[in-house]
């Protein structure tokens, strides 16, 4: 079955940097776009980053020049590097993966990994 094991999450200084990895499996994983969300509290989830299966990159607006997405096929693993942490960023940050079923889609979710950023 799909799993998305997210990790790397913590508490971080304004400033201050963070690498997020997204482990999966039950699919071949580098035919897929992989991407990150995040939700704070009381805020709809939001996509922060996306990657395609060729590696193109997409970020939203608020995290350009500041967060990088990458992954590596051989460990099946999707990363989020996170640098110049604002604490905006604070909020539960979720792994994504839209696996396709005939004509139809179905998303797979991480468990999330907590990111606090505060001084």
């Amino acid at each position: 079955q799909v799993q998305l094991v997210e990790s790397g999450g913590g508490l971080v200084q304004p400033g201050g940097s963070l690498r997020l990895s997204c482990a999966a499996s039950g699919f071949p994983f580098s035919g897929y776009a992989m991407s990150w969300y995040r939700q704070a509290p009381g805020k709809e989830r939001t996509l922060v980053a996306i990657i395609g299966a060729a590696g193109t990159t997409n970020y939203a607006d608020s995290v350009k020049g500041r967060f990088t997405i990458s992954r590596d096929n051989a460990k099946n693993t999707v990363y989020l590097q996170m640098n110049s942490l604002k604490s905006e960023d604070t909020a539960m940050y979720y792994c994504n993966v839209r696996i396709v079923y005939g004509n139809s889609f179905r998303p797979y979710w991480g468990q999330g990994s907590q990111v606090t950023v505060s001084s």
